[in-house]
């Protein structure tokens, strides 16, 4: 057990329970969603060939491990709940560091919960045939969001378990899908020699096919697909060693997922070929394309339920961990002090998880948060960058601070992140300034929310003196 800072007196303690499976776990339920069922057929058309498509889940995978390695490092440096926060904090200052958690809480992570809560709803509406309506399809959401939290306010060794034993699930079915398609759609090698000149690409741009353009724009979708493969340094510390099973348990799952996406890829063109894949229009998925080769009218409802087991999954884990923002937040007096408290029971922050489920509810009542997400998207990778980026800050102002695991090729290896980042943030800028904007004065909107609890913060420590 680890104690913690004190709040209004009182001894918040947290409980490393959290060995290396569930930690792996964690990472895998959380990155692998609906972007390996779906977004194979708009990087075939982005870029012509399965060859390419390969090559951009490779690199993304790649540049993912770049930003999982420095991570590891950070993480096993810092071990504190709210992951990037205190990264940023160390090398930046409170400010960004606030800003920060304001953004992944309230604007990032609760419109999140709403998302993956109404797709499991739509997905559980179409299992039934579409007979739900609009209002209990809202309810099924709210109660989804409801359920996720009561179980996220669990013990943390309760929830590793049903994310280790979703996480299995899941794996399963996706590695499932690839490997039937070589033992059972009489498909061809020949495939991957084909491409897709001249297949329609229903919706997708044509400047946005072929050359740097293209690879750029399946780029984008291999790391959507991707995304989450930070989140266990925001539970970092629940983590049991974490010197030793945050970079085991960030690098094992990453090469884990890497090796998931490229298996059931492989699957689909050997099954499919790129012509027909590309020729699926925009509300079809690949999986279901191919399940239905597989199965028959039966394929669609497989598919169905592997979505709403993916989808409960990345619900249940981004639930979990995003609560621990806002606890270490107010641990800091940067948010209100009940924020920081962990129940006696469950050692978890259960003030923190409840204000998480009661925003996402907020955002699902509102039916703003799609919009809201959207705009927000230059601001992840802002601070995704910017979290990177404090590895070569606090390698220079705390040299001998212990540090369990070290990133490996430094300092090449954080600035190939770094400079891809800023890549995609430039491209934003110039294809979406309208919705770069708009994320920059969301995050922005936080500055007097800061600097409110910063004075009342340094005024208690004045009377406290």
């Amino acid at each position: 057990m680890m104690q913690a800072d004190k709040q209004d007196g009182r001894q918040a303690t947290l409980s490393r329970t959290l060995t290396l499976v569930p930690a792996m776990a964690l990472i895998v339920t959380n990155v692998v969603g609906t972007g390996i069922f779906t977004k194979t057929r708009v990087m075939t058309c982005n870029v012509g060939s399965p060859l390419m498509v390969m090559l951009a889940f490779a690199t993304a995978g790649l540049l993912t491990l770049a930003g999982a390695l420095t991570f590891a490092e950070l993480g096993a440096m810092l071990p504190r709940s709210g992951g990037h926060y205190n990264y940023i904090q160390a090398a930046f200052g409170r400010l960004w560091a606030f800003l920060f958690g304001w953004m992944e809480t309230l604007l990032d992570g609760a419109a999140s919960v709403a998302a993956i809560a109404m797709v499991f709803a739509m997905f559980l509406n179409d299992l039934t045939g579409d007979t739900l309506s609009p209002s209990v399809v809202l309810m099924v959401t709210l109660v989804t969001i409801g359920a996720t939290t009561l179980l996220a306010s669990a013990s943390m060794h309760a929830n590793g378990l049903v994310v280790a034993t979703v996480t299995v699930l899941k794996v399963l079915l996706v590695l499932g899908i690839g490997l039937a398609a070589f033992f059972a759609t009489g498909g061809a090698f020949a495939h991957f020699s084909g491409a897709t000149t001249g297949a329609a690409c229903a919706d997708v741009p044509d400047n946005a096919r072929f050359g740097f353009a293209g690879f750029g724009a399946a780029m984008v979708g291999a790391l959507w697909a991707y995304n989450g493969w930070a989140d266990l340094s925001f539970v970092a510390e629940e983590v049991r060693r974490p010197g030793v099973t945050l970079p085991r348990a960030i690098i094992g799952a990453s090469l884990l997922v890497i090796t998931l996406y490229l298996i059931v890829n492989l699957g689909y063109f050997y099954a499919l070929g790129p012509e027909r894949i590309a020729a699926l229009p925009e509300s079809s998925s690949v999986a279901g394309a191919l399940l239905s080769r597989l199965l028959g009218a039966g394929g669609a409802s497989f598919l169905i339920i592997a979505m709403m087991i993916s989808t409960a999954g990345a619900l249940h884990s981004t639930s979990l961990s995003i609560a621990r923002i806002p606890f270490g937040m107010a641990r800091d007096g940067l948010l209100p002090a009940w924020l920081a408290a962990v129940s006696p029971r469950s050692n978890v922050p259960v003030h923190a998880t409840l204000f998480v489920g009661a925003c996402a509810c907020l955002f699902a009542l509102s039916g703003t948060f799609d919009a809201l997400t959207d705009m927000i998207v230059f601001a992840l990778l802002f601070f995704n960058a910017m979290g990177v980026a404090s590895v070569y800050v606090l390698r220079r102002t705390l040299p001998n601070i212990d540090r369990p695991y070290r990133v490996p090729g430094y300092p090449l290896v954080p600035a190939a992140f770094l400079v891809v980042s800023a890549g995609l943030m430039l491209s934003t800028l110039m294809t979406a300034p309208a919705r770069a904007l708009a994320g920059i004065a969301l995050v922005a909107a936080g500055v007097p929310i800061f600097l409110y609890f910063n004075r009342r913060n340094a005024v208690e420590k004045g009377l406290a003196s």
